[in-house]
């Protein structure tokens, strides 16, 4: 018999690379029931419009979404559920994502992993891009990828 092969489903926020410049990374642990960890091992969750802010010296995650799978008999509904988590990190990070907080910096995270046995959150701290900084971002990019086209070209 063959092994099951588990899938890294990876949850990523695709808008924060765009909407905002990303400074310090840091990998943290997320405290989630069951049935919250069923969705995010299926890949159920939503990072879109999601934050982490700071109440009494602890992080939290608001706004993220986990389509929850209710298990009752004859049932397989499922409901959106944005509740704030709490996110477990290091003194000394929690200490430099209040510093940065101070600088007017916001926190956005960025994927969830589930490798492992444990569910990580990877977050940033950020400062948000003008309509201009958007812009630039796209042409530099375009513009990299033209040059990197134009060699390959050259290299067939």
């Amino acid at each position: 018999m063959a092994a099951k092969k588990q899938t890294d489903a990876l949850v990523v926020n695709r808008r924060a690379r765009h909407d905002y410049d990303l400074r310090d990374t840091y990998n943290v642990g997320i405290i989630l029931s069951g049935p919250e960890v069923k969705a995010a091992r299926n890949g159920h969750v939503s990072l879109k419009g999601s934050y982490v802010t700071l109440k009494g010296g602890e992080l939290w995650l608001i706004n993220a979404s986990f389509s929850v799978l209710h298990s009752r008999p004859g049932s397989s509904e499922r409901t959106v559920d944005t509740g704030a988590r709490k996110l477990l990190a290091k003194k000394s990070e929690i200490a430099q994502l209040v510093a940065a907080k101070d600088q007017g910096l916001t926190i956005v995270p960025l994927s969830m992993t589930t490798r492992t046995r444990y569910i990580k959150l990877s977050i940033a701290s950020a400062k948000g891009k003008k309509m201009h900084d958007k812009r630039e971002t796209i042409k530099r990019r375009d513009q990299e990828r033209e040059a990197k086209r134009a060699i390959a070209g050259r290299n067939t």
